[in-house]
């Protein structure tokens, strides 16, 4: 008979097989006390500034807004920032982001996944450069450098992950080519699978299987393609993909993990099936009509919308498919964000540039470009704390619990001190290396041209 002493020191020896040598912190923790002296704030949720202010950031929290002078201790871990009447905001928040895919070709997404990190770190450090202290990544193998990120090995933004875009065959997001069919059910993964970036489910068991798979390495919500795209060959705008029961078997899964499914779609019945399957969130909607638009007001659906710049859909090729599709698609963008203001749908913002370092530099240069339908205010609090709303859908799947896109006492202090008013002039945000002379996130400063 084995003894309960024996018992224990085998248990004791599965459990240390089990942990990781080196496990890192999820998170660095900041000692650093900042105070913003004679700034006038945009809290991210009014239409105009304060009076001159003093602010007090304490490790990663505001700790202290007062309009009186605030007293702190002078050692080697406060600065002191003279603000100087210049505006202090919250950090820029883009929810329709791709952080491995902005500077790569479409042929080197699926190539080397060393390569591919490597790209991605540098340009995680310039988008946080530009003033985006957080994105939320609604497709690709985003995990690793979420967690080098967060780890302080590479400078860049708070990243909420989505992981894979789970699509179906010949769905947006399918990249495959045709020498890839027949798919074998449980056989060999594509390229496009193996490196993280889409996955392609079949069945509503396969679409419980690839989304708890997203969760299981960290994702904070899942994304499905509802309807066709764009950019992918085989995927025409009308097509409707996942049938209800399937979308439905993905929003059971996220549920069950205490978060939500966001959903790419154009046309009114890709919209209408995945809001029904319990969808909280859509992506795109460009092509919708006046009856779907109440449909989101009434259920109080969210839309991500994106001003896509003409650069984007003048990038594809004239006589491509894809060319075709973006000249169908483009003529909405207008006609939505016009929906979108007359039934007061829930409204985020975002860019959704891809393969492209050029666009992605003008990432502020795309939410100015809101003002076309939009006051300036109206367009800032959409990036900031209206944005930071539908950051919160993640429930405990929340990777950075806390309060993100305002000024307030309590809030996560990412901030950036702008160089004038955006409020009366929204262009000083689409140049951020003269506009943005301290830019923090978390507490720390990684931009400060005011110091002497």
């Amino acid at each position: 008979m084995v003894s309960a002493h024996f018992c224990r020191l085998v248990a004791l020896q599965i459990c240390a097989l089990a942990l990781p040598i080196d496990v890192a912190p999820a998170q660095q923790v900041n000692h650093a006390t900042t105070l913003f002296n004679n700034v006038r704030v945009f809290d991210g949720k009014g239409q105009t500034l304060s009076e001159p202010t003093n602010i007090l950031v304490r490790g990663n929290l505001i700790e202290t807004i007062s309009q009186t002078p605030i007293s702190v201790d002078r050692s080697a871990t406060t600065t002191i920032i003279d603000g100087g009447g210049r505006t202090l905001m919250p950090g820029l928040i883009d929810v329709h982001w791709h952080a491995m895919l902005i500077r790569v070709t479409p042929a080197q997404s699926l190539g080397d996944v060393g390569y591919l990190n490597l790209v991605a770190g540098n340009e995680a450090t310039d988008t946080l450069m530009r003033g985006f202290t957080t994105v939320r990544d609604v497709g690709g193998p985003v995990f690793g450098l979420k967690s080098a990120i967060d780890e302080g090995i590479v400078k860049g933004p708070r990243i909420y992950p989505s992981g894979a875009v789970i699509t179906v065959t010949s769905g947006h997001g399918d990249f495959r080519q045709l020498t890839d069919l027949p798919r074998t059910i449980g056989g060999m993964l594509t390229r496009m699978e193996q490196t993280g970036g889409a996955m392609v489910a079949d069945s509503p068991d396969e679409v419980r299987l690839r989304v708890r798979e997203q969760f299981m390495q960290g994702a904070s919500q899942v994304k499905l393609t509802a309807g066709g795209g764009v950019s992918s060959p085989f995927s025409p705008i009308d097509v409707t993909t996942f049938t209800a029961t399937e979308m439905r078997a993905a929003v059971e899964a996220a549920e069950n993990w205490g978060t939500y499914v966001t959903a790419h779609a154009f046309t009114p019945h890709a919209i209408q099936v995945a809001i029904a399957a319990g969808v909280k969130c859509i992506e795109h909607g460009m092509l919708m009509d006046d009856a779907t638009a109440k449909l989101f007001a009434e259920k109080g659906i969210w839309l991500s919308m994106q001003p896509l710049p003409e650069d984007l859909r003048l990038g594809f090729p004239v006589g491509s498919v894809q060319r075709a599709k973006a000249d169908e698609v483009w003529p909405g963008i207008g006609r939505t964000y016009e929906l979108a203001k007359k039934y007061k749908i829930k409204t985020a913002w975002g860019t959704d540039v891809l393969f492209s370092a050029a666009l992605a530099r003008q990432q502020g240069a795309i939410l100015a470009s809101l003002t076309r339908w939009y006051t300036p205010a109206e367009a800032l609090i959409m990036a900031t704390s209206t944005n930071a709303q539908l950051l919160e859908l993640s429930g405990k799947r929340n990777p950075y619990p806390g309060k993100l896109g305002v000024v307030e006492r309590g809030a996560l202090a990412d901030l950036l001190l702008v160089d004038g008013n955006p409020l009366d002039n929204i262009s000083l945000i689409a140049d951020p290396a003269n506009s943005f002379k301290v830019i923090m996130k978390d507490g720390t400063i990684h931009k400060n041209t005011l110091a002497k």
